[in-house]
């Protein structure tokens, strides 16, 4: 048994590299897939960043009445963080408010001078509430809007954003469903392609399958070399996406960076190059071989 799986891999590995110029379209046409299959796992890494970090950018605030304590205020926040749909609450008291809004208006002389004026902090302490999903707002919105808590508020902010929010959480929804299904249907138009070429390959050897049967090999031992073939294609293939995608990912970092100054894609791919290509030589190993077994089962009659 030894002896006859020693002599498979050989003679897989032997005509692999004999037909060198047969097998450049497959190992291009696999090549591809693997590139596919691997474009598709960092859209998905890129996809999911920018969800997250959409999501950390909504939010709604909660404006209490000047006459509201400091106690009172973090009295309410230890509640809201209790909720299940909640994901942080930051207080920002009256001071911090005015020290923001003097920061972000320090070029207009107008309000400046008008804060001067007045004499007296104007804004109110509020509270700003992140939700574990832009769907969960309305709940929150509705535990803000109970009789315990409404003497308390002078403004909730969902209301005014409310659009704005269902919308953002619509986009993310969509996004997710349409990263599946392009990861799909994506994935088996790479599969085709690649069994289809195999096919091919394998049906211009066709002679020497009948060779083997005439000197009496059995369908295993037929079946085996072009296993290994394909499970060469597979490694070949998994070895040079990731060879092709390292200067992509090097051009395209910087542009992603000035869309996306949180997301690093280009370290994510070096920093999680193992992994990758673990599951790329994964993907193009079963993706050559059975795409050989199918090849020579069905189509050449076995």
């Amino acid at each position: 048994m030894v002896t006859t799986l020693y002599r498979i891999i050989k003679y897989g590995m032997k005509s692999f590299f004999r037909n060198g110029w047969q097998s450049v379209p497959t190992l291009s046409v696999m090549t591809l897939a693997m590139f596919v299959f691997l474009s598709l796992m960092l859209f998905n890494v890129f996809t999911n960043d920018v969800l997250v970090s959409l999501r950390d950018k909504i939010d709604i605030s909660v404006y209490f009445q000047q006459t509201v304590s400091e106690d009172d205020i973090l009295r309410v926040q230890r509640s809201l963080e209790s909720l299940a749909e909640v994901k942080s609450v930051t207080y920002v008291s009256r001071d911090q408010a005015l020290a923001a809004f003097r920061q972000r208006h320090q070029d207009d002389p107008t309000i400046t001078q008008a804060l001067d004026v007045l004499g007296e902090n104007p804004l109110s302490a509020s509270l700003n509430i992140k939700a574990n999903d832009p769907k969960d707002f309305p709940v929150i919105a509705a535990y803000l809007g109970g009789d315990s808590l409404k003497p308390m508020i002078d403004q909730v902010t969902y209301n005014q954003n409310q659009v704005v929010i269902d919308r953002l959480a619509s986009i993310v929804d969509t996004s997710q469903r349409a990263g599946i299904a392009l990861t799909v249907i994506l994935s088996i138009i790479a599969i085709l392609v690649t069994l289809n070429t195999i096919i091919l390959t394998i049906y211009s050897t066709r002679d020497e399958i009948g060779v083997m049967r005439l000197v009496g090999a059995g369908n295993k031992f037929i079946r085996g070399p072009y296993i290994v073939q394909g499970v060469l294609f597979g490694v070949f293939a998994a070895v040079l996406a990731i060879v092709i995608m390292m200067p992509i990912m090097y051009a395209a970092s910087p542009y992603v960076r000035i869309l996306l100054p949180d997301i690093d894609l280009q370290g994510y791919f070096y920093g999680n190059m193992g992994m990758l290509f673990g599951y790329e030589l994964i993907f193009g190993i079963l993706l050559g071989s059975v795409s050989s077994v199918i090849a020579v089962s069905r189509y050449l009659k076995l």
